[in-house]
């Protein structure tokens, strides 16, 4: 286990360095001189020069990638062009918000989407299945921002069942957070719980027609600790999967949700630093995304190993 563990952090580190090196020279290929977009209407050539001085702008690729990697280990990701405060703490605001948006939408889309796979699979070919296979495929078709429109026109202005938009932080009233960040996470849940639900009932099916589970079944277990204790658990590699690439999907890409129902997230800030070409914003947003899909993968292999132990072993998912 231990081997597995080093193996799999060395991995995240070597692939948070490139992720690193890519975000620097990415923001720096953009057109434009970053210069000309930060000094706004005075370009003069005597701001121009102190813009660039100030970012660093007039030293060389590798002396700017050496004091960026140095100010961001410190916790210092520069300060927004567009509002004048340090981006650190504007990502300190931003992404609990997402955050707490993404696990709830992930939580419901588990509850939703592993139960009907479980069902689909257990019940093949009866009613159950169908209405299973049925609310899967409306998941998977309707978009998210159609589904949030409707939400907010009979939820809440028609029945005023939950507020239209704003956000109430977490530390200040639980209830009143709650209530305004339900029916986003419902919508963006629902939509995932589909992709749950295909692979849990794929990889459910797959697993029951396995020897072990038939063994079990042979010996007098009852239906559901076959399911749960043998054939449920041999599947979750694949919804452990899916559930990672989500999460990391969702910090980063909870844009509309976040639009739509006027969510302060992380999303949202990233959409008004490209408008605005807020560079500072805009390295941040890619490295914390990118480190976040990164440190998200680690923990689904440091699952892996938990669930079926020939990972420990082998080091690779079956």
């Amino acid at each position: 286990m231990r081997r597995y563990l080093f193996h799999r952090a060395w991995q995240s580190l070597v692939t948070l360095v490139l992720a690193t090196v890519v975000v620097f020279l990415g923001v720096r290929a953009l057109p434009g001189d970053p210069a000309l977009a930060l000094a706004g209407e005075d370009r003069t050539p005597e701001a121009l020069a102190a813009i660039r001085a100030e970012y660093g702008l007039d030293q060389s690729l590798p002396v700017q990638f050496w004091r960026f990697v140095s100010h961001a280990l410190q916790g210092d990701l520069g300060i927004s062009v567009r509002t004048g405060q340090s981006v650190s703490s504007m990502l300190g605001t931003a992404i609990p918000v997402t955050v707490e948006l993404s696990l709830l939408a992930i939580a419901i889309a588990v509850v939703l989407g592993v139960g009907a796979g479980v069902v689909a699979a257990v019940r093949r070919g009866r009613p159950s299945e169908w209405v299973a296979n049925a609310f899967a495929l409306l998941g998977l078709s309707v978009p998210h921002f159609w589904l949030g429109l409707i939400a907010i026109l009979y939820l809440s202005v028609a029945t005023g069942l939950f507020p239209a938009s704003g956000f109430v932080p977490l530390g200040q009233s639980v209830t009143d957070n709650l209530h305004h960040v339900i029916l986003p996470a419902l919508i963006l849940g629902t939509g995932l719980s589909a992709v749950i639900m295909r692979q849990t009932r794929s990889s459910m099916l797959d697993s029951l027609s396995t020897d072990y589970v038939r063994t079990a079944e042979a010996k007098g277990l009852r239906p559901s600790a076959v399911i749960g204790r043998h054939a449920l658990r041999n599947s979750l590699i694949v919804v452990v999967t899916i559930v990672g690439l989500q999460l990391g999907g969702l910090i980063s890409g909870a844009v509309v949700t976040e639009q739509i129902f006027g969510l302060p997230g992380f999303g949202k800030m990233t959409i008004d630093a490209v408008f605005q070409r807020d560079y500072p914003v805009i390295q941040a947003v890619v490295l914390v995304t990118a480190t976040s899909y990164i440190v998200i993968n680690f923990v689904v292999d440091l699952l892996y190993g938990l669930i079926d132990p020939r990972v420990r072993i082998t080091g690779e998912a079956s």
